[in-house]
């Protein structure tokens, strides 16, 4: 893909592209990404359902655009990200936040449930990031910045959500061994790890249709993680929080490569490095499973 070059401004300002804006984590950094002056596009699966954001653009003049991206679709993101170049001839900063949990029992998983979970989770994140990297590699103020929005679940594994764990765990994987590779062409790769969000991220997942049966030998556990998960409302953090964690990472001159957001996650993986792991698990056991 060629550069365009741009008009003036855009030579100027900074453009960034955010997946999963529709709504948490990335609807917060989309705005606050704006508002710090980034010409900022907010890719959504369906702009339709996204006028709220567009909204709020067009009453504070944001410089923030919506853009139809599905992370599922090489040719979806092929375009968006053309139709970037096309206007701003540039890209600075990618925000890989585009995903869902499924949930239920490993047993009761079919392999096309597990396969769509990847596909979001982790591919879209390979397919966006390498449609952008040849732009950010050629951005005309050299560098660039490369966030992907991982979870504490990329560190600790949790009963009835194994697809999405292990989404999280391979992304934590991969940002690393390309930190590595971008760091020669000043490309920095940040790796945010949330904790529970309250958001609409347990609207948006996915419970597994053989975890649905009554009949499953999961579907005790099933129940009592629902409910814990659905109860433990003081141990949320809300999307503004994360997104003004992501925006500071993005700021600074020399950021961390890992930042736990929330003080859930934060005591968790505290409590995971400083316990023995079967004292972990009769925790994790008391917590969650009983």
């Amino acid at each position: 893909m060629v550069l365009s070059k741009g008009n003036d401004e855009g030579d100027r300002q900074k453009v960034a592209i955010v997946t999963g804006s529709a709504s948490g984590i990335g609807y917060a950094t989309s705005l606050m990404l704006a508002r710090k002056g980034f010409y900022t596009y907010a890719s959504v699966h369906n702009t339709n359902k996204s006028t709220s954001l567009e909204s709020i653009a067009n009453t504070e003049r944001l410089p923030l655009k919506l853009i139809q991206l599905d992370v599922t679709d090489d040719s979806s993101v092929k375009h968006a990200v053309e139709k970037i170049v096309l206007e701003k001839g540039r890209i600075d900063v990618l925000v890989n936040n585009a995903g869902y949990g499924l949930f239920g029992a490993f047993e009761d998983l079919s392999l096309d449930e597990i396969k769509a979970q990847f596909e979001i989770n982790f591919f879209g994140v390979v397919r966006v990031t390498q449609h952008v990297l040849p732009i950010i590699r050629t951005a005309q103020s050299g560098g660039g910045v490369i966030v992907n929005v991982s979870s504490v679940d990329g560190h600790i594994a949790f009963p009835v959500i194994s697809a999405y764990c292990g989404t999280k765990f391979a992304l934590e994987g991969l940002s690393e061994s390309i930190a590595y590779e971008l760091e020669p062409f000043g490309i920095k790769v940040i790796l945010i790890e949330p904790g529970p969000i309250s958001s609409n991220f347990m609207k948006g997942s996915v419970l597994a249709k053989r975890a649905l049966d009554p009949q499953s030998p999961y579907a005790e556990l099933v129940q009592k993680f629902n409910a814990k998960t659905s109860s433990q409302h003081e141990n949320t953090t809300q999307p503004e929080e994360v997104a003004k964690t992501i925006i500071q990472a993005i700021l600074d001159e020399k950021p961390e490569f890992r930042y736990v957001v929330g003080n859930y996650a934060v005591s968790l993986l505290e409590a995971r490095k400083n316990m023995p792991y079967s004292e972990f698990q009769k925790m994790i056991i008391q917590n969650i499973m009983q």
